[in-house]
């Protein structure tokens, strides 16, 4: 898979560079991120535009810290063959002031954080969810865990399964 990253109003850094380390692992964890014909976009951005796109979108009129925008059914992604033309997954929007305020509230590195709220959207558009169960929502949660160990960083959600 191959993401298309625009960078508007985050300081400076590698994040294209995190972007492909938390893509690849991702990829090892969920099989269907590691098609060579699917593209994703992702946008490092600001507040304000992504409390617009969550407002235009979604109905919902407030920030967030990540949005994601599938463009294929989880069971369309994983019949897709490894062959043929390109396929768009789906668009991320992170949002910088509200992952560099949760990231000092949890008191961790903003990459880190930038990084977890990254495998978060990737697992969204890959048909993964964490609404409609609590089983949903563990689910994924230990997606999240697994890609982000493969990246040295400690769980997000605490060490509850330990």
């Amino acid at each position: 898979m191959n993401l298309d990253i625009d960078i508007d109003g985050w300081p400076e850094g590698d994040w294209e560079a995190l972007a492909g380390n938390v893509l690849d692992a991702a990829a090892q964890i969920e099989p269907g991120l590691a098609n060579p014909r699917l593209t994703a976009s992702l946008l490092f951005t600001s507040d304000e535009e992504v409390h617009e796109l969550n407002r235009e979108w979604r109905g919902k009129d407030k920030p967030t810290n990540v949005l994601s925008f599938p463009m294929l059914e989880r069971e369309e992604l994983l019949g897709l063959a490894h062959d043929g033309p390109p396929e768009l997954l789906g668009d991320l929007a992170l949002a910088y002031g509200t992952c560099e305020r949760e990231a000092a509230e949890k008191g961790i590195a903003l990459a880190d954080h930038a990084a977890h709220l990254i495998v978060h959207g990737l697992l969204h558009l890959a048909g993964h969810d964490h609404v409609d169960s609590d089983e949903q929502a563990e689910a994924m949660e230990k997606l999240e865990i697994e890609a982000l160990a493969k990246l040295g960083i400690a769980d997000p959600y605490g060490d509850r399964d330990k």
